[in-house]
């Protein structure tokens, strides 16, 4: 009886951790490095099919020129909801709203910057 209470612990344990959401860190290595880059620099492997070139999210002076809600909106509908490029596709049915709310924090990290610093 024991080792059956123990197998469903664990057969629980890893039901958990299949269904436990992805790291910001996770999440931009899958979605946004092919076209922000591995260091979020903008040049990924995608940018010499691109018309235009992808946002820099290192750099301090463009990225605190932008909103966390901003940030939130142009992740979750698309670089047409913020007026910027097509090229931005929604991910708002891919990630769910705090997983977005940790990549804003996560492009915040990769900036160094803060709204308006």
């Amino acid at each position: 009886m024991p080792n059956r209470y123990w197998l469903v612990i664990l057969l629980t344990a890893l039901s958990l951790q299949a269904h436990a959401k992805e790291s910001a860190a996770d999440n931009y290595k899958a979605y946004c490095v092919q076209c922000h880059g591995l260091q979020g620099n903008g040049n990924g492997v995608n940018i010499r099919d691109m018309s235009v070139v992808p946002r820099d999210h290192t750099d301090a002076k463009s990225m605190s020129g932008r909103s966390d809600e901003t940030i939130f909106k142009a992740i979750k509908e698309g670089g047409p909801a913020i007026d910027k490029s097509i090229l931005m596709p929604p991910w708002g049915g891919t990630l769910s709203d705090e997983e977005i709310t940790d990549l804003v924090q996560h492009l915040r990290m990769l900036c160094k910057c803060k709204f308006g610093s």
